[in-house]
């Protein structure tokens, strides 16, 4: 079972200062299994932000190929505020989207180092990202076979785009034994919770 701890949060109050790990002490002490700690964004580090396609003109290449010469405002995340120049394989955005752009300096999944490099005729500052790329899995955030687009409301280009993702979430993974079916359940977890922890209050039902 995977509960993010924001969610667990939707239905009991958890004190401030609570951390995941105590948390996750205090539940395997009622009977409930910890398998792993898992954070989405722990392998990612440096600039992931938002970002605005303001243009992007197709070049067909002689190996067949055709690629994207973009420029996407990544507002003051690049330190000139100026427009990012990003060289991208996938064709299914379209100038005025909100993307996810990687800028040089950063490290993705896989320890994959972004920097600026000549490629297709072009020097390409940074990536435009897949959800693969950033290790949210094949077919996450409805990103089709290319690259994510967000919501048109998701914030404002420069904006940091973990919190939008979930990247900066903890998710508890529990391995439930059958004496223990409700922890199958965030409700089971959450009155678990309740008086397991010290100061946790205010058991609701979101849903309702």
């Amino acid at each position: 079972m995977k509960a993010p701890v924001s969610w667990i949060k939707e239905y009991v109050d958890v004190p401030e200062g609570v951390t995941t790990a105590e948390l996750t002490r205090r539940l395997t002490m009622t009977g409930l299994k910890l398998e792993a700690i898992v954070s989405p964004g722990a392998a990612i580090s440096g600039p992931l932000v938002i970002g605005r396609v303001l243009t992007k003109e197709p070049e067909p290449q002689k190996n067949g190929k055709v690629i994207n010469w973009c420029t996407v405002d990544v507002g003051d995340a690049n330190g000139t505020g100026d427009p990012q120049g990003i060289v991208c394989g996938a064709h299914n955005f379209e100038p005025g989207d909100l993307v996810v752009v990687v800028l040089p300096g950063a490290v993705l999944p896989g320890d994959f180092a972004i920097a600026a490099r000549k490629t297709y005729g072009h020097v390409s500052a940074g990536m435009i990202c897949s959800a693969e790329e950033i290790g949210l899995g094949e077919g996450s955030f409805n990103s089709g076979d290319g690259i994510i687009v967000l919501p048109a409301d998701a914030g404002e280009p420069g904006q940091d785009v973990r919190p939008v993702l979930g990247l900066d979430e903890e998710v508890i993974e529990f391995e439930v034994n059958p004496d223990r079916a409700y922890g199958l359940s965030l409700r089971g977890i959450a009155r678990d919770v309740l008086v397991s922890v010290e100061g946790a209050s205010n058991f609701r039902d979101p849903a309702l």
